[in-house]
C-alpha cells in the first residue's frame, strides 16, 4: 500500500522528481505494479482536462491505497510476509507482459544491476514491514508514521547523494520526531497510564517500529530510484520489486514456518481486493501526477491519514486519542511542508 505501496505501498514522489525516478509507500505503499497502467509520455505535459482532476484522481487514489490498507488490517489470519508473497504475484502477472511489449529484458545495464538488487530488496523489505505494521498497531498509527519517510530522504539524499540538507530539512525532521513520539508515548516519556495498552503496548510498539523501519526502507530506496534516474526502465525497476519481493518472502515465511493457505473465503476475497485496490490506488496517483504539479498532488495525498482515522472509527470502533491526532498533526505538517517549500522552489 506506501506505503502501501504506499506501500505505498505506495508512495508519492516528492514535489519536483519525475515520475520515472520513483513510484512509494510509502508511503508509501512505495513500489507498485500499476504504474504500468500510466506510462508517462508527451501526453503526460498535457493540460488536465478539467480544473482539479489531478487533485481528485490523487483523492480517489489515497481512497483506494487506505481501503487496501483496511483490508490488509483485517486479514489477522494471514501472516504480513504471506500478503507481501501474493501481492508480488499479483504484480508480476501485470509486470511480465509489459516488459515483453517493451523488449527491455529482465536483467538490466550491466552498470546498474547492483542498484536494481538493492532496489528490489529495500523495496519489499518496505512493503513487508508496512503490512506486518499494519497488523500489529492501529491503522492510523500506522499510517501515519509511515509519512515520516520524506524526512528520511533528505536525510540519505544529503548523505549518499550529496544533496543540500537546509535548516527547513531540520526543522522538519523535529516535527517528524515529536510527531512519532506522540504517538508511540514511551512510557519512560509519558509513564504507563500515559501509554494506557497494558500488554498489547509491546505489539503496539512492534507495530510502531515496523512502521518506521518502513519509512526508512522506502526512503533508501527512493534514494536508490534517484541514482538510477532514467538509465533504467521503470518496469525493469518494479520487476526487480516483485521477483525479490516474493523470493524474500518464500525465504521468510519458510524460515518462520507460517505458511499456509487461507482458508476462510473472506480471507481469500481480501488477498485480492488488497491486490486489486492497490492497482488502482497507483494507476490513479500516476494519471494525477501527470496532470497535476507534484506539490499539490504530495499535499493532497495527506488525505490517507483522515480516511486512516475514518476507517478505524468505522470498522474497529477505535477512537484515536489526542496524542495519536496531535502526533498525526505534527507529521502532516512535516510532509505538507517538505511538499510546500519543494514545489516553491520547482517554481521559481
Amino acid at each position: 500500500m506506501r506505503p502501501l505501496d504506499s506501500a505505498g505501498a505506495a508512495e508519492v514522489p516528492e514535489p519536483g522528481l519525475r515520475l520515472t525516478e520513483d513510484a512509494p509507500q510509502g508511503a508509501i505503499e512505495e513500489p507498485a505494479a500499476a504504474e504500468a497502467a500510466g506510462t508517462p509520455g508527451p501526453e503526460a505535459k498535457k493540460k488536465a482536462p478539467c480544473p482539479g482532476l489531478g487533485l481528485f484522481y490523487t483523492l480517489l487514489s489515497a481512497f483506494l491505497f487506505s481501503v487496501a490498507s483496511l483490508f490488509v488490517k483485517k486479514v489477522q489470519d494471514v501472516h504480513a510476509v504471506e500478503i507481501s508473497a501474493f501481492r508480488c504475484v499479483f504484480q508480476m502477472l501485470v509486470i511480465i507482459p509489459c516488459l515483453i511489449y517493451r523488449k527491455t529484458g529482465f536483467i538490466g545495464p550491466k552498470g546498474q544491476r547492483i542498484f536494481l538488487l538493492l532496489r528490489g530488496v529495500l523495496g519489499s523489505t518496505a512493503m513487508i514491514l508496512l503490512y506486518y505494521a499494519f497488523q500489529a498497531t492501529s491503522l492510523a498509527d500506522a499510517t501515519v508514521i509511515t509519512f515520516s519517510s520524506p524526512v528520511f530522504t533528505s536525510i540519505f539524499a544529503c548523505i549518499f547523494l550529496k544533496e543540500k540538507y537546509s535548516p527547513w530539512d531540520g526543522l522538519f525532521t523535529v516535527f517528524t520526531i515529536t510527531g512519532v513520539i506522540l504517538i508511540v508515548r514511551p512510557p519512560f516519556l509519558f509513564g504507563a497510564s500515559a501509554a494506557g495498552r497494558g500488554e498489547s503496548y509491546s505489539l503496539h510498539l512492534k507495530g510502531t517500529i515496523a512502521a518506521v523501519a518502513h519509512a526508512v526502507f522506502a526512503a533508501l530506496t527512493l534514494v536508490i530510484l534517484r541514482k538510477m534516474g532514467k538509465s533504467v526502465d521503470y518496469f525493469l525497476s518494479i520487476w526487480y520489486y516483485v521477483i525479490l519481493g516474493l523470493l524474500e518472502s518464500i525465504i521468510v515465511l519458510f524460515i518462520i514456518g507460517e505458511w499456509s493457505l487461507p482458508y476462510c473465503g473472506l480471507d481469500r476475497l481480501f488477498l485480492i481486493l488488497i491486490g486489486l485496490f492497490g492497482l488502482g490506488g497507483q494507476v490513479f496517483l500516476t494519471k494525477a501526477i501527470q496532470i497535476e504539479k507534484a506539490g499539490p498532488v504530495a499535499i493532497m495525498k495527506t488525505m490517507d491519514v483522515v480516511f486512516a482515522f475514518i476507517f478505524q472509527i468505522i470498522f474497529f470502533h477505535d477512537v484515536p486519542t489526542w496524542w495519536t491526532v496531535g502526533g498525526a498533526l505534527c507529521v502532516i505538517a512535516s510532509s505538507t511542508g517538505a511538499a510546500v517549500r519543494k514545489w516553491c522552489q520547482g517554481s521559481k
